[in-house]
């Protein structure tokens, strides 16, 4: 299953609007995914980690204090075609951007996808592959 991390200023998006993130974010992957109906497999095992760091710890070259976003996502490998990889991260990018409330965001807002190695993770104690993925989700 997925996962997503994003890493901001604690002050970027408003209070109590970590859930609303998670679940937006989580909706645009399993939709880029292909995913038209998620079942539980999919809804219990999509992880959502919103860090939200001291401003002074977000930095570019530029500046201290940066108002980057940083949106990492992970997925098993092959899920996303090229079209879901343009899907997701556009998606992903107007979603940080409008629960921030400010559109210039989305210039600041990075998306990086990555796959894990076949087998390259686990639950349970098991080592998930393709194989182990598509038992799960039967």
């Amino acid at each position: 299953m997925p996962m997503i991390d994003v890493y901001a200023a604690a002050d970027l998006f408003p209070e109590g609007a970590d859930r609303a993130l998670a679940e937006e974010l989580t909706g645009a992957l399993l939709r880029a995914e292909g995913v038209t109906a998620p079942g539980p497999a999919h809804l219990n095992n999509t992880g959502a980690y919103i860090h939200r760091m001291p401003a002074s710890t977000v930095h570019t070259a530029a500046t201290d204090s940066a108002r980057t976003v940083r949106v990492q996502v992970i997925t098993p490998p092959g899920v996303l075609t090229r079209d879901g990889q343009r899907r997701l991260v556009a998606d992903a990018t107007e979603i940080v951007a409008r629960i921030a409330g400010d559109p210039s965001q989305a210039g600041r807002t990075w998306v990086l996808l990555s796959e894990a190695a076949e087998g390259g993770w686990g639950i349970a104690g098991t080592a998930f592959g393709r194989e182990e993925f598509a038992a799960l989700l039967r």
